[in-house]
């Protein structure tokens, strides 16, 4: 049995096997497997349980731990924003970027003329200042499943990557 403590101006709702975490910037929900993991709201705690049945003990626990950090990171996440940070590099053609709706069109990588698409995932934001690239938003998860489609879109096919660098990379 797991208790996590909601701090102040975050509110937590069950409703069957979704749990719904709701701050200041925004809400997350997640989907839990309620045959392994029993969740309650009780005041200002989150309790966490995982099943009694002998063959689904291990995984119940195991489902357990990771449920409770994902919470965590929602927590985080509706009362501070992630932030990623990319920045476009490029060696022989200058790389444009652009949003148009829920995804992000990457044009003139090595001179191609059809621009690579990189989905937008979830509440994620993303601006676009020169060559810097800046994604942010409530939920972990969807920040970075956008960087991964980003990083996705910009892989060189039959190109020696050595060579050919083009593309949208992490800043440090």
């Amino acid at each position: 049995m797991k208790e996590i403590q909601l701090t102040e101006g975050i509110k937590a709702e069950v409703k069957g096997s979704t749990i719904a975490i709701s701050g200041k910037l925004g809400t997350n929900t997640r989907i839990f497997n309620d045959a392994l993991v029993s969740i309650k709201v009780d005041g200002g705690k989150i309790v966490l349980d995982h099943t009694k049945e002998k063959k689904l003990v291990e995984k119940g626990m195991n489902a357990e731990n990771a449920l409770s950090k994902e919470i965590a990171n929602d927590m985080k996440g509706v009362t501070q924003h992630y932030e990623l940070k990319m920045k476009s590099i490029h060696a022989h053609f200058p790389i444009t970027v652009e949003v148009k709706g829920t995804v992000i069109n990457i044009n003139n990588i090595i001179g191609e003329r059809v621009p690579r698409v990189a989905k937008i995932v979830g509440a994620t934001k993303v601006e676009i200042k020169g060559q810097n690239v800046r994604l942010s938003g409530p939920s972990l998860d969807d920040v970075s499943q956008t960087a991964a489609n980003i990083r996705k879109a910009c892989v060189m096919r039959n190109k020696d990557t050595r060579v050919f660098q083009d593309g949208l990379y992490f800043e440090v």
